[in-house]
């Protein structure tokens, strides 16, 4: 039977151990494709072109969203950031589940642009705990830390426009409920409105 895939959305403050908990999630489940969005920042070391985010300049990122490449993007921390419209289409079409690693404002545009999709988002137990991990992870300089500290007030007082709320207190819990709500949402009957009729005419061999 043929099953629409589902589009997992994951926003949080930058600290809050998204990535990790993304990357426990993808491991778990193979089958989940990832958005591989489009940015003007700089790679950070071990990132690839193509695998982790295709990195182009200002110039030709402004060009592919006047042309309505990217089904969104936002400019964050400096950057812009984006997601190719088309290729989530054919992903979802041919049942493929595909996660998205995204800010706030690039979540409220998929979801007026795409009119679907289960909507995540992540708290930090503190903003003092927000700022430690920030400082321990030793990838950004101390400019950039205050920065995502300061826009962290924002980001959290958009949450009431998702689905659901994790806090990443434990991280071992916390990806207990995410890997919940992944499985949950692709029981819902939207992603197999065939399935009754499938169930009537199936024929099972003794």
């Amino acid at each position: 039977m043929n099953r629409r895939g589902l589009m997992l959305v994951i926003c949080a403050p930058s600290g809050t151990g998204k990535s990790t908990l993304i990357k426990r999630l993808r491991e778990e489940f193979p089958r989940i494709s990832f958005s591989i969005s489009y940015t003007t920042r700089a790679p950070r070391a071990g990132e690839r072109n193509g695998v982790d985010y295709h990195f182009v300049s200002m110039e030709n990122f402004r060009s592919l969203a006047a042309e309505g490449f990217f089904a969104e993007w936002a400019e964050v921390h400096g950057n812009c950031y984006g997601t190719p419209k088309q290729a989530i289409i054919d992903l979802l079409e041919e049942g493929q589940d595909i996660l998205f690693d995204i800010d706030v404002q690039g979540a409220a545009q998929l979801r007026e642009n795409m009119e679907e999709g289960c909507y995540v988002f992540l708290f930090p137990p503190s903003m003092a705990a927000l700022r430690q991990r920030l400082e321990n992870r030793n990838t950004d300089d101390d400019k950039t830390i205050r920065r995502r500290i300061e826009n962290a007030p924002g980001e959290i007082a958009q949450s009431d426009q998702f689905d659901y709320w994790i806090v990443n207190d434990d991280l071992d819990y916390a990806y207990r409920l995410l890997k919940s709500v992944y499985l949950a949402e692709g029981t819902r009957p939207c992603y197999m409105p065939g399935l009754p009729k499938w169930i009537m005419h199936r024929k099972i061999d003794a």
